[in-house]
């Protein structure tokens, strides 16, 4: 086996051993055995949240138990199959085989680092943000843009997407849009994009000028069931209005949009979907995940970087530039990770910056010292 090859098999296994690790792959059969024997019970179904929980549970070890055979069994046969193809002299096979070892070694990585996000609340569902900042009408379409691309990220990995509200702008685009995203990690994911979003490029709207626009992203956690996060009445304003929506079934023709305030934060959140009793609970779930992702920043400042250094939506605070004139790239300034793929990147293809940056956590290290080294 050449040199390379090698390589990527010693790779491959040491990342098999840290999901081993971190699933605890000595007792997962077990712990499946008891899930299965969970369900079964007849009365399970009858506290309906409970019920959605375990079978979630089950779910997510099902898929780490089923990914993990999978890769092990992939690595072993393409080992097979390259000492077959030497043995033989073949080397289309060797050729083939190796090649399947790279592919593996790039999802075994994608694996290792998804493995990683055992933050307090990376398995939970997110709320996602997103709000046009300096720039005017460029702006508006420039969070639009990001309105798209983030949901082509959630759908091509399976995850369920809910629109909370949504603002539009004066004369395109979108001021302001917030989503609930569930599925596994997605908090854990999705929190490498919060920040500053800067957009160079030249004016669609007839002006032919080269423009820069700015939109920010918030995302935070959605609170479980079981996280008492409690809020004083007397510590938030309740105020309803008549929503602005998109047209069609989704105009509303009473004051049925929610809005809260938390008066000694400053936190405000929205809900203009739903009859103004749901966009009440709503409202509140998100001021709840809103005032625990605070809490999860004072415990752990370094995960939620951006957060806390968010700052206007404008020069100075960026996190990412996507350059499309006068030529085409997107880099994250905190990871220095590039492409010039600036297609794919707007059309969801966000798995190489994220996994940047989760690894940039995981190595402990800070954004200053990380751009120091690069």
């Amino acid at each position: 086996m050449r040199a390379e090859a090698e390589n990527a098999v010693a790779a491959i296994r040491k990342s098999l051993d840290l999901l081993a690790q971190r699933m605890n792959w000595e007792t997962a059969e077990h712990r499946l055995e008891e899930f299965n024997a969970m369900i079964e019970d007849p009365n399970l179904w009858n506290d309906q949240e409970r019920a959605q929980k375990l079978m979630r549970d089950r779910q997510t070890l099902v898929d780490a138990i089923d990914r993990y055979k999978a890769m092990a069994q992939e690595l072993e046969d393409n080992i097979e199959l390259v000492a077959m193809g030497e043995a033989e002299g073949d080397d289309e096979v060797v050729a083939e085989a190796e090649a399947a070892l790279k592919t593996l070694k790039t999802r075994a990585g994608a694996a290792e680092l998804e493995a990683l996000l055992d933050g307090e609340a990376d398995a939970n569902d997110t709320f996602l943000e997103i709000n046009a900042g300096a720039g005017g009408t460029e702006a508006c379409d420039w969070a639009e843009m990001l309105q798209r691309m983030y949901v082509r990220w959630a759908e091509k990995h399976g995850y369920k997407v809910e629109l909370q509200s949504e603002e539009p702008g004066a004369e395109a685009g979108i001021k302001s849009v917030s989503y609930k995203i569930s599925g596994p990690n997605a908090y854990g994911w999705l929190k490498t994009e919060s920040g500053v979003h800067r957009l160079v490029r030249i004016s669609p709207f007839g002006k032919g000028t080269r423009e820069t626009s700015f939109a920010s992203v918030w995302v935070y956690p959605v609170v479980d069931d079981d996280i008492d996060i409690e809020v004083n009445p007397s510590d938030i304003r309740l105020d309803t209005y008549r929503s602005s929506g998109a047209g069609g079934q989704h105009v509303n023709t009473t004051d049925s949009a929610v809005r809260i305030t938390h008066i000694p934060t400053g936190i405000v959140v929205t809900s203009s979907e739903k009859s103004q009793h749901q966009n009440r609970d709503i409202a509140m779930k998100a001021l709840k995940s809103r005032l625990y992702q605070m809490e999860l920043d004072r415990r752990n400042a370094s995960i939620q970087e951006a957060h806390e250094n968010k700052g206007d939506a404008g020069w100075g605070n960026q996190i990412r530039s996507y350059v499309l004139q006068p030529y085409q790239m997107v880099k994250d300034l905190r990871t220095g990770y590039e492409t010039s793929d600036t297609s794919g990147v707007l059309d969801g293809d966000l798995d190489g910056f994220m996994a940047a940056t989760l690894a940039l956590d995981v190595s402990g290290k800070s954004r200053a010292e990380a751009t120091a080294e690069g």
